[in-house]
């Protein structure tokens, strides 16, 4: 959830995304202890990534535009002071993003987030009940897309939890000891194959992030790395679920006990299949810069 903060303030300032008017102000709001997410998900047009128009709409009155909607999935909803709402604008007839503090009257959090893994997140409903935004906090229309780096926050993610159930597994194996055999489990081939293949995945998604993140910082015309922030969260949350699963099988039926946090890892981890960017989305991009689509 705090990720989400860091890539949405991060993007902003280095993409220049609002006026400088409304940067300067916000960045007051965030040196004070500001916390802002985007809210861009709705139930009827599924995942922000397809493209679909949002039910949310903003209406131009005398006072400001006037907001009615609900937006899914937000995460961290209920210690945001701000939200940056995607809603379709009837006056121009596209989407926009309206910048609204957590007290703006209206605003109500649906308190309905009630889901098998990444409960943490608080990723509540978010209502919009005649929401008046001022003029000024209309704060963004379409842009020009460029690569953004920021999100490498989601699959860094997801590497944290596939490292976490690792580690777990390996101290499980140095110290469980069964009386079938002499010493621990880590003495085992069978064991000491599946902690090979953790390890090796680890290694790849590891690399690959950071040769991502290196290549972003040195971004430029020529240098175009589209395709590699797209497949950062496939790939490294895909090898994530291999390692989970591996680490599952190192602890055995223990590893499904309430009380050890595996059965943990693998719920949150398999919340990736279903958080933005989709992994028919992104293969899909993929192939269309490789057949010159785009």
């Amino acid at each position: 959830s705090i990720g989400w903060h860091l890539s949405v303030v991060g993007q902003l300032y280095q993409q220049h995304m609002w006026s400088q008017t409304m940067l300067d102000q916000f960045a007051i709001e965030v040196k004070n202890g500001a916390l802002v997410n985007r809210a861009v998900s709705e139930a009827d047009t599924g995942s922000p990534t397809r493209g679909g128009r949002p039910a949310t709409h903003a209406i131009k009155t005398k006072d400001g535009y006037k907001l009615n909607g609900v937006k899914t999935f937000t995460s961290m909803s209920k210690a945001l002071t701000h939200y940056i709402v995607a809603a379709f604008v009837e006056d121009i007839q596209e989407v926009g993003f309206f910048l609204i503090p957590r007290e703006t009257k209206g605003l109500e959090i649906a308190d309905n987030w009630n889901m098998l893994g990444m409960r943490a997140t608080e990723s509540h409903d978010l209502v919009l009940n005649d929401v008046i935004v001022p003029f000024e906090n209309f704060v963004e229309t379409k842009h020009k897309p460029q690569p953004n780096g920021w999100i490498l926050h989601i699959p860094s993610v997801y590497l944290g939890i596939a490292q976490a159930a690792r580690d777990y597994a390996i101290e499980f194996a140095k110290t469980h000891s069964p009386n079938s055999i002499e010493g621990t489990i880590a003495t085992l081939p069978t064991v000491q194959q599946n902690i090979g293949k953790m390890e090796s995945l680890l290694l790849s998604a590891r690399h690959f992030l950071w040769s991502t993140a290196r290549g972003y910082n040195q971004y430029n015309e020529t240098l175009n790395i589209w395709n590699e922030t797209s497949a950062s969260k496939i790939l490294v949350m895909n090898q994530g679920l291999e390692v989970v699963d591996l680490a599952m099988r190192i602890v055995g039926a223990k590893s499904l006990e309430m009380d050890r946090p595996l059965q943990r890892y693998y719920r949150n981890m398999r919340a990736g299949l279903h958080n933005p960017p989709m992994e028919d989305a992104a293969y899909t991009n993929i192939a269309k810069s490789i057949l010159d689509l785009m």
